[in-house]
């Protein structure tokens, strides 16, 4: 056992239970098989155990924070059933990572979703993806063959649909003669700053797209093999990248680019002003490692990427209301304005000054989009607001831009 237990990265989430708090940890990793539910009690004792204090310090904090004085032997126990159940760091978890992380190289990533958000079945999936732009006069341009860059979002296809079938029905020319698809995903779970990178080829129902390991291998080698595998197994249950790769192949016509798929972390740290991602070297190697090599080929960037998170459902105390949702609107047009001009500081900018209070989960793929093009001009062709609850008081928004 640690002499200072340490809690693992997994997800909390407070719910009730016979009128009960109960604290439900889920594991983005995999290595707990299913999500695990523990008493409130349990859930202070997770609080306090961050590998800064040992049994006898937790226990002092416990008894002030209940009035309760525990006896440490069975603190103890509990820390002990805790680590065999694979939730504070352990020997056992190390194992089991090592596990679970070998199983996952061993094959093609699998289809995580295909059923909950997307059917499997090739006339299924083709009848949901048109029936989402039924009645609607896509309009083209002259330079839609020139597109380097699409925002996209990654929420369900039953409400974002619409959004997802303009965008990429816009650049279904650019898909049609790229070699090279580099998809930036959100990654739910990660780390902040984190870039996190696979080897693993990629199923869809039309059929498995490769991983370009040469690129792969080099933004690996430019960040660090460590960094860029810490949270590998991330990508086996996100779901950014997996609904983009979906909505591209279906306009690819049976062709099928390599791809390369960067999970991208939270900017927590940069939006806090610890730090700006300008100055980060590790998203700066991350840049110039893909632009070097993708000289001379074709190639397209997805930034797999919803916007504001706003309302109850996400934490805030009063439900949205219609001038409320508007006001919303008209911020995320300004924010996507700095998008449409290629701008990535003024689009970090914006939302950093307001402290993210939106809680805009795309802001590191599209950063990092806008990033790669440098240069890029574009324009919005999709936004909407996806309810979030059952009353419509939360909401997703979400848009689609291509940028040239």
């Amino acid at each position: 056992m640690n002499a200072r237990p340490r809690v693992r990265p997994l997800e909390p989430i407070w719910t009730k239970r016979d009128g009960e708090d109960i604290l439900v940890l889920r594991d983005h990793d995999g290595v707990l098989e299913a999500p695990v539910a523990v008493p409130a009690i349990v859930g202070l004792i997770l609080s306090l155990a961050d590998g800064t204090r040992d049994i006898a310090e937790i226990a002092a904090v416990l008894s002030r924070e209940t009035g309760e004085t525990l006896p440490i032997e069975a603190i103890e126990d509990l820390i002990r059933q805790l680590e065999e159940g694979l939730i504070l760091e352990s020997d056992a978890v190390v194992v089991a990572r090592q596990r679970a992380l070998a199983e996952f190289r061993s094959r093609p990533r699998p289809m995580s979703h295909v059923g909950a958000i997307y059917p499997g079945d090739l006339v299924a999936l083709r009848a949901t993806i048109d029936a989402h732009g039924r009645g609607v006069m896509e309009p083209r341009a002259i330079r839609d063959a020139e597109i380097r860059g699409i925002i996209a979002p990654h929420i369900d296809f039953a409400r974002g649909g619409p959004v997802y079938h303009r965008v990429f029905g816009r650049a279904s020319q650019a898909l049609s003669i790229a070699d090279v698809l580099v998809i930036f995903g959100t990654d739910h779970a990660g780390s902040p700053g984190a870039i996190t990178l696979t080897d693993q080829d990629f199923e869809t129902p039309f059929g498995t797209f490769s991983t370009d390991r040469t690129i792969v291998s080099a933004i690996r080698d430019a960040i660090g093999a460590d960094h860029a595998a810490a949270e590998e197994l991330h990508h086996r249950g996100e779901h950014s990248i997996e609904l983009a790769l979906v909505w591209a192949a279906s306009a690819l016509n049976g062709r099928r680019p390599t791809i390369v798929p960067i999970l991208c972390g939270s900017f927590h740290r940069y939006v806090g002003r610890e730090s700006d991602p300008a100055a980060d070297a590790r998203l700066a190697a991350v840049i110039a490692t893909l632009r070097t090599a993708l000289d001379g080929r074709r190639w397209l960037a997805i930034a797999a990427a919803d916007l504001a998170h706003v309302g109850p459902a996400f934490g805030d105390a009063e439900p949205l209301d219609h001038d409320q949702k508007d006001d919303l609107r008209l911020r995320d047009e300004a924010m996507l304005n700095h998008v449409s001009w290629g701008a990535h500081h003024r689009f970090f900018t914006a939302l950093r000054d307001e402290g993210d209070r939106s809680r805009v989960c795309g802001l590191p793929p599209i950063y990092l989009t806008l990033r790669l093009l440098d240069d890029a001009r574009g324009e919005v062709v999709a936004y909407d607001q996806c309810p979030a609850d059952a009353d419509g008081t939360s909401v997703v928004s979400i848009a689609g831009a291509l940028l040239w």
